[in-house]
């Protein structure tokens, strides 16, 4: 009987160590990866350790604004661009959309580029480009079939498609631009959104880590903890009294 404890235990013991080790490779392997991959996993991302807020702050003259660091062919970006998007209507505030590249993603630095070619016709305009393509996410694949999508979505708004969208690059170093702002705020996973205020009671910006839950209870306790901007006076009127 005594034999059999023992064998009983060696294996219960046995079976401990190949779980521990199993478990220590898993998140070894997690820690190792990039960030931008371990932002595909489903695993919740960390809070994003802010180097510089330069960038979390509403436009001028907005009391708070949504600010967002994404990619176009991020799973979770196109799943919640439209929560994001009817946010920003229903509490009309601005919604400031940065893009932050993948770089293993095939076509979302093409999409981003042309996104800002669409910018340049209106802004409106490259927003619902970039609203269309996070819907259309699933079947667009390759550049390849991007660049049908983008000729169709153009030829629907009469407009003609040229066959170099950003010949000088300029557009190019824009999204660069973008995703270099996002490192330097410290952002390392996609889409990261801030609530961001001005003159807040509270912080100054709020991470919203699960928009779909979290997103506009974020944006109400933000309304309360800031005060309304002040109006600006009134110009004194340049007209001279008349002599009594």
């Amino acid at each position: 009987m005594s034999s059999f404890y023992a064998r009983n235990s060696q294996a219960r013991s046995v079976h401990n160590r190949f779980g521990a080790v199993a478990l220590f490779l898993a998140f070894t392997a997690f820690v190792i990866a990039p960030a931008s991959v371990r932002a595909q996993f489903s695993l919740p991302a960390p809070g994003t350790a802010v180097h510089d807020a330069s960038a979390l702050k509403p436009p001028p003259g907005a009391r708070i604004a949504i600010v967002e660091f994404g990619d176009m062919e991020c799973p979770v970006c196109g799943k919640e661009n439209p929560i994001i998007k009817a946010a920003a209507a229903s509490y009309k505030i601005p919604w400031v959309r940065h893009d932050f590249i993948i770089p293993y993603h095939a076509w979302s630095t093409i999409a981003a580029i042309n996104a800002r070619w669409f910018d340049t016709k209106s802004k409106a305009l490259g927003d619902e480009y970039r609203d269309q393509v996070f819907a259309n996410q699933s079947s667009i694949a390759t550049p390849d079939v991007l660049r049908q999508f983008t000729e169709k979505f153009a030829k629907s708004h009469g407009i003609a498609l040229p066959f170099a969208i950003d010949p000088q690059g300029k557009l190019a170093a824009d999204v660069k631009a973008d995703s270099d702002l996002g490192r330097r705020t410290g952002i390392d996973h996609t889409p990261t959104v801030f609530i961001v205020t001005a003159n807040s009671k509270g912080a100054p910006y709020i991470e919203v880590q699960h928009p779909d839950q979290d997103l506009y209870k974020t944006i109400d306790q933000a309304l309360a903890d800031t005060p309304s901007l002040p109006q600006p006076a009134a110009k004194a009127s340049a007209k001279k009294p008349t002599a009594k």
